[in-house]
């Protein structure tokens, strides 16, 4: 396959097209996260179909003192990563084609979602991210459009804008795609020195621990669902030298469908180790998030949650989370 570089939006609209067209959204630097959703939506587009990877580096969604300018380049070796993955091309348009006359004044606003988290720390980001990728979809008009989940307050905000403003469009979501430490993939990973990377450890390190102490939660649960909860089960358990063990399922039985602040706490303890470690973590923030709104959930919250953390190391903001389910005997999605 030859994967066909475009520069207009023209040259987009005039290719012929058949089945489904399915388009991966990246600012470029590709790597294999990005390899995975091309890969993903060429499974969605079929052999009919077409894939478009659009390569822009969207000024709108950077703030003062922003990598902006650092921000990697890289459209050659982009291409080559997009063309071994399955694309049929390569949409790369020029600031002026997106935004012909200079920056939009009609703007997509994130609402209040997008001042929470992410927003918060980044003001306007999202309305900057909204906004172009409203326009890239009506520019490359797809069927179908791919979203990885490390960025899952800019997904949950994509999806909201689609279902609120009528979008024609279907949006999936991909798993993220991890290095065998653990770290996230992501492009700024590159600016990372050898230390400083080590120390990045500690957020994919800080959301298993979250995760695995909500599995342990989740696993004393069912345990303490298997059998009544009757005196004789607990002598029969104390008979066998497992008295602590009865005591502590039926504790967890009895308390709320899963446990937040404790799951909040596993991750916390990692990353308050990172800030001694050298170069030190700045941790921004740590939220378990209802992925609707981006609000932090209660202790009796039931149902889907994301757990979520974004820090600074050295020069370098990171951002990594995961899904994690309460109220049922699964733990992490």
């Amino acid at each position: 396959m030859t994967t066909t570089l475009l520069r207009t939006a023209a040259e987009l609209h005039a290719r012929t097209r058949a089945g489904r067209r399915a388009v991966v959204m990246t600012m470029g630097a590709l790597h294999e996260g990005h390899a995975t959703l091309v890969r993903t939506a060429r499974e969605i587009a079929g052999p009919d179909g077409e894939v478009v990877v659009t390569v822009f580096v969207n000024p709108l969604q950077f703030g003062a003192g922003e990598d902006l300018d650092r921000y990697p380049r890289t459209l050659d070796a982009d291409l080559k990563i997009a063309e071994e993955a399955g694309a049929d091309a390569v949409f790369a348009p020029s600031v002026d084609e997106v935004y012909p006359g200079g920056e939009p004044q009609v703007r997509i606003s994130a609402g209040p979602m997008g001042e929470r988290l992410e927003g918060a720390t980044r003001p306007g980001h999202f309305d900057g991210m909204l906004t172009v990728v409203a326009k890239l979809l009506h520019l490359t008009r797809p069927d179908v459009a791919s979203f990885g989940q490390k960025d899952a307050q800019q997904l949950a905000l994509i999806r909201r804008m689609v279902r609120d403003l009528n979008f024609g469009v279907e949006i999936v979501a991909v798993p993220t795609v991890r290095e065998a430490d653990g770290l996230a993939l992501s492009s700024r990973n590159r600016y990372l020195s050898a230390r400083e990377r080590r120390t990045a450890l500690a957020l994919s390190a800080a959301l298993f621990a979250g995760r695995d102490r909500h599995a342990a939660q989740e696993a004393l649960r069912a345990r303490a669902r298997e059998v009544p909860a009757t005196q004789a089960r607990a002598e029969a358990l104390s008979a066998i030298g497992e008295s602590r063990a009865a005591a502590d399922a039926h504790a967890v039985a009895k308390a709320a469908p899963g446990n937040p602040a404790a799951v909040r706490a596993a991750a916390r303890q990692v990353l308050d180790e990172a800030v001694r470690l050298d170069p030190p973590l700045v941790l921004d923030y740590l939220a378990l998030v209802d992925p609707s709104d981006f609000t932090e959930i209660a202790d009796d919250f039931t149902g889907e949650a994301v757990l979520a953390v974004a820090a600074r190391v050295g020069t370098t903001r990171l951002i990594d989370n995961l899904p994690l389910t309460f109220g049922t005997l699964g733990a992490a999605s």
